[in-house]
């Protein structure tokens, strides 16, 4: 493990008309000590190819094949974190974009040695990549029992530092990412805000999270199956996550 690295993790699947973008945001990072882990998840179209041509023009770069293929992003989040070689994992999908600064305004608050995971505030921008100025915005910290009432931690902006929490794997379940941070924080740290705009997430109607009802059922499971919360404290919880949702979802 490489102190100082940032090891970003992007899975990818038929994503031929998005990664270039998504692959240039983070070429074009302010802090470059980073590298790009690309884990294919069996594309059919012109995916790997183009990423190809951005691993011989940038050896940051690297192209990788997941063979377990369950159809769930914790798979090649999984195969890359195998390959992370960083002291700082972060999560990128193939069809979203980060701005120039999000990893020199991140990495700061890292010194705080209370703080283990740092997440920002992200843009919503239209399937054809333009901006809406529709902001979501999380609160300015958040621990273990606060991420309770809902997951304010949008994965496209959130990273985690190994040298405090070690190697997180990410389960095999939906909504795998808000389990991974309450795992994060439930080691005791908490997770901190830039309460910058450091993303933009591209809203596409295929994408495996603009089924609502089933959304609200992947988040009771993580509740009572992964968390082990009562049942009544676990209603309790999910009427609070269902009110932000909804909010989030509108905005």
């Amino acid at each position: 493990m490489k102190d100082g690295l940032v090891s970003i993790i992007m899975p990818m699947y038929n994503s031929a008309k998005y990664v270039g973008e998504a692959i240039d945001s983070v070429l074009s990072q302010t802090y470059t000590f980073w590298e790009l882990l690309v884990v294919d998840d069996g594309s059919t179209d012109d995916s790997v190819q183009i990423v190809k041509r951005y691993c011989q023009q940038d050896s940051r770069i690297r192209l990788l094949f997941n063979t377990n293929h369950i159809q769930q992003p914790s798979a090649p989040r999984n195969a890359g974190l195998c390959e992370a070689q960083g002291q700082f994992i972060a999560f990128l999908d193939s069809d979203d974009c980060w701005l120039p600064a999000k990893l020199n305004e991140q990495l700061k608050l890292f010194a705080d040695h209370g703080v283990a995971a740092v997440y920002s505030n992200y843009e919503k921008m239209a399937e054809d990549g333009k901006r809406s100025n529709r902001v979501v915005r999380a609160p300015e910290s958040v621990s273990y029992d606060q991420l309770l009432y809902g997951n304010v931690i949008g994965n496209l902006t959130g990273i985690y530092d190994r040298n405090k929490v070690g190697t997180v794997n990410i389960l095999d379940i939906h909504h795998e990412d808000y389990a991974m941070w309450l795992a994060i924080l439930a080691k005791g740290f908490i997770a901190r805000n830039t309460n910058t705009v450091t993303a933009l997430y591209r809203l596409r109607p295929s994408s495996i999270t603009s089924n609502k009802l089933k959304v609200l059922s992947w988040q009771w499971n993580i509740y009572r199956q992964v968390e082990h919360i009562g049942f009544f404290k676990s209603c309790y919880y999910y009427l609070h996550y269902a009110v932000r949702a909804y909010i989030k979802n509108n905005i």
